[in-house]
């Protein structure tokens, strides 16, 4: 299925305004969607028998910086019975980013929902173990924010870089 095909797809079967714009020079190309409509347009994306997204390959987070106020979650989609592909994107506020959890559609989110949140500071609402997975516990700050000011001492030792 071709990406223009899944995007028809989406459309005639969810509101049409579930997708905000497209992106086709994503690799794979994207459809950029709000975050209050991730859960129905994820799950149709999983469970619909055209499509078929079995396979969440990677979650991933960007900061936009400062000057755009705004973040992103990326998702890459893989369909292993019909070998298409799909980026997802979701745009969130910079100061409190925060979007639901996809740990009940695919399990692969789990970690890395972890992971963006251990580096970029994203909370995602009702994941059932939201804690640092790459940092320690006490880690102070979220080291990919573009405006992340490096620690000069942790438990008490000089931190070089």
């Amino acid at each position: 299925m071709t990406f223009q095909a899944i995007v028809d797809h989406i459309k005639s079967n969810l509101d049409e305004q579930v997708i905000i714009s497209i992106d086709e020079n994503a690799s794979p190309k994207a459809i950029i969607m709000d975050r209050q409509n991730l859960i129905e347009v994820m799950s149709f994306l999983q469970s619909d028998d055209q499509l078929y997204f079995d396979s969440l390959s990677c979650i991933t987070g960007l900061d936009n910086g400062p000057e755009e106020n705004s973040m992103e979650v990326i998702y890459n989609l893989y369909s292993i019975p019909f070998n298409h592909h799909l980026m997802v994107k979701v745009e969130l506020e910079r100061e409190n980013p925060a979007i639901d959890s996809l740990t009940g559609l695919w399990k692969t989110a789990d970690w890395h929902e972890r992971e963006a949140y251990d580096l970029f500071g994203i909370h995602f609402n009702n994941h059932p173990d939201l804690r640092r997975i790459l940092l320690p516990a006490d880690w102070e700050g979220f080291p990919l924010k573009k405006d992340y000011q490096q620690q000069e001492y942790y438990r008490g030792v000089k931190v070089e870089y």
